[in-house]
């Protein structure tokens, strides 16, 4: 574990990496000591690239001790820019006419090179003396991961410096302040959902300055959602107007100066309409696979349930809980009854979808009619389905405990079940459901009227036939 000394210097040297003050230039250009003359050129000498073979008086550590750091040129009436500042040390030597120095973007793979002449005279009458050699005129963007080197001209093989440097980033309080790229703007947003346009007006950024706006879905990354709009820095108006087509938690506003590299800012704002994920429902009748995928990357209990009758309570279905952060959630062999629905539950509530609540599927029906001491159970579906039947004693409102045995029945057929005297009551009930699918909504048929032989009906009959039937129940929205 960490001491508490590490980690306040820990703290120490973050904090004063972020609040470090950028040295500053108003030129750049490139100075060598000993009073020699040298001066620079932008190198496009291809041949250079080759080394060859030094020679055997010339030392390998003829050249060392690079030093690369970042210096900001301000200047009156321009905005301020990042620099690299690169130092190296040299040997004289009659066999170096010069450096070149190089600078390759390691996240846009350009390059650009600088070739150092010294004055031969000058030189010569130093030979073997040590020269500091320092540039400051290649510029950097924000955040730029950079690769520089230094070598002799001619190309000498062995005989090079190389070194990897990350320039300061935004969070560094200083160049945050000063550069451009680092000025990503204020939003101010109307939506208007009737359209279903949300008007976007941006303030504080570089004036002259382009400027892009785009709405994205926030996942890993912002993926784009239609074209990106463009505010014209010249222009005085500085607002844009995009069209959505949902409101989800993760649509963000997303806007950044017309720069490489610039900083970019985001704004989620319908972070709590969590509405539309529940959606985006699909049921394939071929495999009877019921399935959800999240528009947005959310983290959600998904659990099927059957909606009950007396209080829109859905009830979960045993087995049926599945995590979702951010894929696809699928029910294999399920039932497609108007009360068989999907539950999703977050930090901030519960959602109950029922997407065969408006009958464009085949619902099956149970019905029951009671003669003498029977009980007859009958099944009616549209398509070929086997289902079971028993005797529960409803001791809660979604708990039912079986007092009796399984029957089997397929559609069109009947069962008929012995009732005796005590199992008729309020709390008795028949319950039915599908045993061709993995996942089906039971039913429940209660307050059975019994009759028995013996008693006397007003009609004569020696038995009044009473007939349940279960009707399909529009579910929650």
């Amino acid at each position: 574990m960490i001491s508490i000394h590490v980690q306040i210097l820990l703290i120490i040297l973050f904090w004063n990496s972020d609040c470090q003050i950028i040295p500053r230039i108003e030129e750049c250009g490139l100075s060598c000591s000993q009073g020699i003359h040298c001066k620079s050129k932008p190198s496009s000498d291809i041949f250079n690239s080759f080394c060859h073979d030094a020679p055997a008086s010339l030392s390998s550590m003829v050249l060392k001790s690079m030093k690369i750091s970042t210096v900001m040129k301000c200047v009156q009436g321009s905005p301020c820019s990042l620099h690299l500042n690169i130092k190296g040390t040299l040997s004289l030597d009659e066999n170096i006419r010069g450096l070149e120095i190089c600078s390759l973007s390691l996240d846009t793979q350009q390059s650009q090179c600088t070739n150092v002449r010294f004055a031969r005279k000058k030189s010569k009458m130093l030979n073997g003396k040590k020269v500091q050699v320092q540039f400051n005129c290649i510029e950097v963007n924000v955040a730029q991961h950079i690769y520089v080197t230094m070598k002799t001209v001619p190309n000498y093989c062995e005989v090079k410096l190389s070194q990897e440097y990350y320039v300061e980033d935004c969070r560094n309080s200083d160049v945050g302040k000063h550069i451009p790229a680092c000025s990503a703007g204020k939003f101010d947003y109307n939506v208007d959902r009737a359209r279903k346009i949300i008007s976007v007006n941006v303030s504080n950024f570089l004036r002259d300055q382009d400027y892009y706006v785009r709405l994205c879905h926030k996942w890993f990354t912002c993926e784009d959602v239609g074209a990106f709009a463009v505010i014209k820095g010249k222009e005085s108006l500085k607002s844009v107007s995009l069209k959505y087509s949902q409101l989800l938690p993760c649509l963000c506003i997303e806007g950044w100066l017309a720069i490489p590299d610039a900083r970019r800012i985001q704004l989620c704002p319908f972070e709590n309409d969590t509405k539309a994920l529940w959606d985006n429902i699909v049921y394939n009748p071929a495999t009877q696979t019921l399935a959800w995928e999240p528009a947005c990357p959310v983290l959600v209990m998904v659990n099927l349930c059957r909606l009950m009758k007396s209080n829109d309570y859905c009830e979960d279905i045993q087995n049926s809980s599945k995590n979702s952060p951010e894929k696809q959630v699928k029910y294999s062999r399920v039932d497609t009854h108007p009360r068989l629905c999907m539950k999703f539950t977050t930090k901030q509530g519960s959602w109950v979808k029922c997407p065969f609540a408006h009958g464009e599927f085949p619902a099956w029906k149970m019905r029951t009619a009671a003669i003498a001491e029977q009980i007859q159970v009958f099944f009616t579906s549209q398509t070929k389905a086997q289902f079971s039947v028993l005797v529960c004693n409803r001791t809660q409102l979604a708990s039912c405990e079986s007092v009796g045995m399984h029957h089997s029945v397929s559609v069109g057929d009947s069962v008929s079940i012995t009732m005796s005297r005590e199992m008729c009551g309020s709390t008795i009930c028949i319950k039915g459901w599908r045993t061709d699918v993995d996942y089906s909504v039971p039913l429940q048929i209660c307050d059975i009227y019994c009759g028995f032989r013996g008693q006397t009906y007003g009609d004569g009959n020696p038995a009044k036939a009473m007939t349940h039937r279960m009707k399909s129940v529009h579910s929650l929205h």
